[in-house]
């Protein structure tokens, strides 16, 4: 049976040291590009036109920390049963399509504005398959900080 000296043990350890280091400066680097996630104060605002008037609207606020590639997530009516295969695919910075995998043909779409202050407005658009129905979400996004 062999025996390494501790001189080579420790030179195995240091090598393993040296990789992990670099592994994790690769990722830190790989993280730098990434726009920073910021706090945001949200006022999402429902509307459904096929509704009586005094249950056309609805209005939710709540405050999330977001990037931009959470844009896509930021309609909380997609975490509802009746969208729950529906996702809104990007198709630019600015424009995402929704898709659905259901085959009760929903359709919609969603576009963001993007403000100088960093302050961002969406709106969804979605039609339920099958039916009449269109409802709408707005989403108002106002920067608050950094996340905390």
């Amino acid at each position: 049976m062999t025996t390494r000296s501790p001189r080579w043990r420790w030179a195995g350890l240091a090598g393993l040291w040296l990789f992990g280091t670099a592994a994790c400066a690769a990722d830190i680097d790989a993280n730098a590009d990434a726009a920073p996630r910021r706090l945001y104060d949200l006022r999402t605002e429902t509307g459904m036109p096929h509704l009586d008037e005094n249950l056309r609207y609805a209005v939710r606020r709540e405050q999330r920390c977001l990037a931009p590639d959470d844009l896509s997530t930021v309609f909380w009516m997609l975490q509802d049963v009746s969208l729950q295969d529906c996702t809104l695919d990007k198709l630019s910075d600015d424009a995402y399509q929704l898709r659905c995998s259901g085959g009760h043909g929903t359709t919609g779409d969603a576009r963001w504005q993007f403000g100088a202050d960093g302050g961002l407005v969406g709106r969804m658009n979605v039609r339920l398959g099958g039916k009449n129905m269109t409802f709408f979400q707005r989403v108002t996004a106002t920067p608050v900080g950094p996340c905390r």
